[in-house]
């Protein structure tokens, strides 16, 4: 068979599924993404071909201003159809296309490859309410955020419309869509690699950012996200610092994470979040009891986890992130937030401790908890590996779910 697999910054979520399929000579497999976020980038099979499309242009100043993202998603959409077309007059013509159809590459491959079946990555519909939207108190909902949230729609609504099917990661996401379309998407996680992301009790890691070595054992308290911004809760976990450095002096933090903004807004004046917290909090926090080792490679990634003595996962209603699935399969002593795409996974007390996702002192509590009685939570920490073993392993569940579902008739509009 022939799969495209299309993602402003492929691969993205489709990195193992479209690898799989590459290892089928039988299979022609395609990725195709933006040309500014891959160069340099490894292939990740040698039989996958990666296309680059570029998108010409930017919106005028006469877009108005909820349209200005859509404006960039039809350039997008329009670049994406002009290469799918030179592949389509070279020969190749897919039987499946599956795409993230979020930033507009999706947009018109159905009139490209009007017989294939076509399938997309439905990750967030945005809403006024039970979401991102009004989860911050001192941002309530205005007409203006409404307005701007139904235009911001407009790329997805069209490839719900377009596509055969959809796919979801979680339950949750699923449910943020419109009730018309949910029986058009089904639900499979990328999944977690638990061979590879598992607990071991000789596990050490030295990183240069921290200027000093932690073991197994040493009161290590990690927090990771891609960036640290507020809708993963960097600013909630840096408040419960001096509550938590009281209760357990010789608690080390490690924060893994870059200082740009992937969700919301920048703070003002070119600062990051971090200057933000720090200058915040003064001398109320023993800095050098914190580290900030920025993003890393992930076997270092991964022996952070394995050495984490209690882990804190935080987040606004929004996408779930790999990394909290990630610490569970390293069997990590998980305080994330009481928000429901956490709620999905973490049974409060059994696989993780839950905490309302404001209360910094509480989670200090928690946290603190955790690193004075660690042997009252090595059965939590057994039961967050085992959900994710059960639920989210990628080589006995997600992958082969997913394969079979790519390989099946499926459904067309």
């Amino acid at each position: 068979m022939k799969f495209l697999f299309v993602h402003q910054n492929f691969p993205g979520q489709f990195r193992h599924v479209a690898a799989a399929l590459a290892e089928n000579p039988e299979n022609e497999v395609v990725g195709l993404g933006e040309a500014a976020n891959l160069r340099g980038r490894p292939l990740i099979h040698p039989r996958l071909q990666v296309f680059e499309h570029t998108p010409k242009g930017t919106s005028g100043r006469d877009v108005h201003s909820y349209a200005r993202d859509f404006d960039a998603h039809i350039r997008r959409g329009q670049s994406a159809a002009q290469v799918a077309m030179n592949m389509r007059e070279r020969g190749f013509v897919p039987d499946v296309v599956m795409a993230h159809p979020a930033w507009g590459e999706a947009l018109f491959l159905r009139d490209v490859f009007p017989d294939a079946r076509h399938i997309s990555y439905f990750e967030y519909f945005y809403q006024g309410n039970g979401g991102d939207v009004g989860f911050d108190p001192a941002r309530p909902v205005v007409l203006d955020d409404l307005a701007r949230l139904r235009v911001k729609n407009s790329t997805q609504l069209s490839s719900l419309l377009s596509c055969d099917e959809g796919l979801s990661p979680t339950h949750w996401q699923k449910s943020r869509y419109p009730e018309v379309f949910q029986p058009k998407l089904r639900v499979i996680h990328e999944g977690v690699d638990t061979t590879l992301l598992r607990p071991e009790p000789q596990a050490w890691v030295q990183l240069r950012a921290a200027g000093r070595r932690f073991a197994v054992g040493d009161e290590v308290v990690t927090y990771v996200a891609r960036n640290l911004e507020p809708y993963r809760g960097f600013d909630v976990f840096m408040r419960a610092l001096p509550t938590l450095q009281a209760l357990r002096p010789n608690a080390h933090v490690l924060v893994v994470g870059g200082n740009s903004v992937s969700y919301g807004a920048p703070p003002p004046n070119g600062e990051t979040w971090q200057t933000v917290c720090r200058r915040e909090l003064g001398d109320r926090v023993d800095w050098s009891r914190v580290s900030f080792v920025g993003k890393l490679a992930y076997a270092d990634y991964l022996k952070v986890l394995q050495v984490s003595a209690a882990h804190v996962y935080l987040t606004y209603p929004f996408v779930l992130s790999w990394s909290m699935l990630e610490a569970m399969s390293a069997g990590c002593a998980l305080v994330a937030s009481r928000t429901t795409p956490v709620m999905e996974v973490v049974r409060d007390g059994e696989n993780g401790l839950l905490v309302d996702f404001y209360d910094h002192e509480a989670l200090a509590e928690k946290v603190a908890g955790v690193l004075a009685r660690p042997d009252d939570f090595r059965a939590m920490r057994v039961a967050a590996r085992q959900t994710a073993v059960d639920e989210y392993d990628l080589h006995s569940r997600c992958l082969p779910e997913m394969l079979a579902f790519l390989k099946s008739k499926g459904q067309k509009v």
